[in-house]
This record gives C-alpha cells, structure tokens and sequence, in this order.
C-alpha cells in the first residue's frame, strides 16, 4: 500500500498569527476603556474581534494576560515619546530640560487617562490574587528595566550621584502611579500637583544647579 500524501498545504504564515494578536487586542482595548476589565469577558473580546476561543488562547493564556500584553504595548510606546522627547530637547540648559523631562515622565494626556484608571483597576483586582499580584510585578520590573535603560543612554542626568538608574526608574515609576491615582479628574488641583511633583522630582533627579 502507498503512503499517504504528505500534507502540502502551506504553513500559514507566521504574520496571520500577528495580525490575529493586533485585532485581539484592539478589541479588547476598545471593550476594557468603555466598559471596563471586570466586566468584559474572553467571550465578548472574541466577538468583537471576530475570532473564537481557540484563537484567543492561541495567543493568550488568559484575560489578564491580554490585558498585560496591552500595557506593555502602552509603555513601550511611551519609552519611544521619552526618548524623542530628549533627543529634541538636547540644547537646553541642564536644569531646565531636567525639568521638562520629568515633567514629561509624570504628566498624563487626555488620551491617557483611562488607561490610567484601567490600570489602578487591574492593580486593585491583582492584589488580592497572588498569581496576578505576581504577573503585575513581573509587568512593574520589565517597565522598570525599559525606562532604566532608556535613562542611561538617554536622559543620564536624570540618574542623581550614588544611585542606579534602575532605582532612579521605579521612583519615577512610583511616583507616577501615585499621582496618577490622585489627578484622574484633571483640573487645576491635577496641574497644581503635577507642577509641585515635577518641581521636587527635577531638583532631586537632576543635575546640580
């Protein structure tokens, strides 16, 4: 008896898969910002994306996952506006780009901002699980190695003397969190917060005057 005919499909092509990922997550950014994590399910990202279940846990384990893979995807965009940000603002003088820098690192843009709230939501509901109390601080401490690394090529006086720029990068990060926290609303008392915080921060981080 013959063999079978092997099987001469073509493979599919790796960039299916990368697409099948970005519109996965689109859709769930779209569902997590209006509706929010707790309340959008596996079934309703899939819908909306227009794949089944089996297409989603090829691509990811779960929703929070998903919803992990969101936030990188936002950091990593925002590490590339830092950088531009230092590279266009190279020419001024030392304290006053120390200034813009930080401030630049802590302000939130409107576009943010319920990427903001949606991430204080996540940290509430993972820190009373300790798997995703874990999977956040896995997510912190890659944040953490990406703003460090860009604040050595980059922004090095934004490294204070006897200090690291990973420890330079969570007090940044740290710091950011909180006032995240504290000017969802926006507002003048927002602005008035964020002037102090970049003002104490600049005079700490950067270079000495």
């Amino acid at each position: 008896m013959n063999p079978p005919p092997a099987d001469t499909a073509p493979a599919r092509p790796p960039r299916r898969r990368v697409h099948t990922r970005a519109r996965l997550l689109a859709a769930a950014g779209e569902l997590f910002l209006t509706v929010g994590f707790a309340r959008t399910s596996i079934e309703d990202v899939c819908a909306a994306a227009g794949y089944t279940r089996g297409a989603f846990y090829s691509n990811f384990g779960s929703k929070e996952d998903l919803l992990l893979a969101l936030f990188d995807d936002q950091a990593a965009l925002r590490m590339t506006e830092l950088e531009q940000l230092a590279a266009a603002c190279e020419a001024l003088p030392p304290q006053e780009r120390a200034r813009l820098l930080v401030e630049a690192l802590l302000r939130v843009e409107p576009a943010e901002t319920g990427w903001i709230l949606l991430f204080l939501e996540f940290r509430l509901v993972a820190a009373r699980t300790e798997a995703l109390a874990e999977q956040v601080a896995a997510h912190d401490r890659t944040v953490a190695r990406a703003l460090a690394d860009v604040l050595e090529r980059a922004l090095p006086e934004l490294v204070p003397p006897g200090a690291s720029a990973g420890q330079a990068a969570a007090v940044v990060l740290a710091a950011r969190e909180g006032l995240l926290a504290r000017t969802a609303a926006g507002g003048a008392v927002a602005e008035e917060l964020l002037g102090a915080t970049a003002a104490v921060l600049s005079g700490l981080l950067g270079p000495p005057s």
